[in-house]
């Protein structure tokens, strides 16, 4: 991070991020505990999770209200402007992961016990993929990482196989047993959140992207941003 002239505007500037990273913290916790609380059938986690949101709730506002005053008594320009606005965009972003996580430990008690569906063994292996996408580009947020950035943007794709492939399978299962249709249905809701968080981790990515370079990633898997990044 460059210095400025007022040490004061870079305490703010890396108050901002902490404050983010800490967001970005809680909200990959979440993700995980919420997921091992669906495979465990463990209600009393799913809980904690359901428990432990408004503090990420809490650090949006926080963040709003530091973002917000770096504006009005700072008057940041360029890069420093990019940097706060990406910042408060983000938070927004985060609290909404958060609530998806949230979101997976509330169909916990929903699910009947022990049901025997196979794409609920690659509901764990989803989340790592989100939960590593969220990680990474936070990574790249605190390092103004721009070809980190594109690396998130890019594994989208494979959270999205991995939906469609647990959607298809679910859809079978519930016409072979009509019985589990419910259960299969929370399920399904939980893959389609995890996917949602990957969409949201590509979201913050192309913010980041944008802060970092000044330029919008609009065109996710162009191959050429890497060349341009190295030259």
């Amino acid at each position: 991070m460059v210095e400025h002239t007022v040490k004061s505007f870079d305490n703010d500037i890396s108050q901002l991020r902490g404050l983010i990273a800490e967001m970005g913290g809680l909200a990959e916790v979440a993700i995980r505990d919420a997921v091992d609380a669906l495979s465990a059938y463990d209600e009393e986690k799913a809980r904690q999770v359901v428990a432990s949101d408004p503090q990420i709730d809490a650090l949006e506002a926080e963040v709003d209200r530091l973002a917000v005053r770096i504006i009005a008594l700072r008057a940041p320009m360029a890069d420093d402007l990019r940097e706060v606005v990406a910042a408060l965009k983000i938070s927004g972003v985060i609290e909404r992961i958060g609530d998806y996580a949230k979101n997976i430990a509330k169909r916990v008690g929903r699910v009947e016990g022990r049901v025997k569906i196979e794409p609920l063994t690659l509901i764990p292996a989803m989340a790592d993929l989100a939960e590593g996408m969220v990680r990474d580009v936070l990574n790249a947020y605190g390092a103004r990482d721009a070809l980190l950035a594109v690396e998130v943007i890019r594994r989208d794709e494979k959270v999205d196989n991995f939906y469609n492939s647990i959607f298809r399978n679910l859809v079978a299962h519930m016409m072979e047993n009509p019985a589990t249709i419910s259960s299969a249905a929370q399920l399904l809701f939980v893959a389609r959140n995890l996917e949602r968080i990957g969409d949201h981790a590509t979201n913050v990515a192309e913010m980041v992207y944008f802060a970092a370079t000044g330029e919008y990633c609009t065109e996710r898997d162009r191959p050429e941003l890497d060349e341009e990044m190295k030259e």
